[in-house]
């Protein structure tokens, strides 16, 4: 299964979640991850959500946020900081800072849009 998977920034689309994501790799012949490329912009506050029987790690990539899991972590981070996300907990990330927030989603197993779960603000 070898093979190189382009990055398309063209094929980024706004989520409900209020951010904007582009799909690296979430393939079901690859069921073990999925990596996503997700965009905030200044001064939003993504939705509270949970993924049901997934992990998820933010990688920060540029920008400067704060990130909130379950009730007990509310934390800046900055680029080159990971967090990471049990299943059934819920997050969200607020980008604090003037210009977009960019990370890395890499989820495990992969992401399903049938494990997505919002929750209200």
């Amino acid at each position: 299964m070898e093979r190189v998977l382009r990055y398309d920034g063209a094929t980024e689309y706004p989520t409900s979640e209020r951010c904007h994501i582009v799909e690296l790799s979430n393939d079901a012949d690859d069921p073990h991850v999925s990596i996503a490329r997700a965009r905030v912009e200044p001064g939003v506050a993504t939705r509270w959500h949970h993924l049901v029987g997934t992990t998820e790690r933010y990688v920060m990539i540029e920008g400067s946020a704060r990130v909130e899991v379950g009730d007990a972590l509310c934390r800046d981070v900055r680029p080159g900081d990971v967090v990471v996300i049990p299943p059934m907990v819920a997050q969200r990330i607020v980008n604090t800072g003037s210009r977009d927030l960019v990370f890395l989603a890499i989820c495990s197993p992969r992401f399903e849009a049938r494990n997505y779960r919002e929750q209200p603000d």
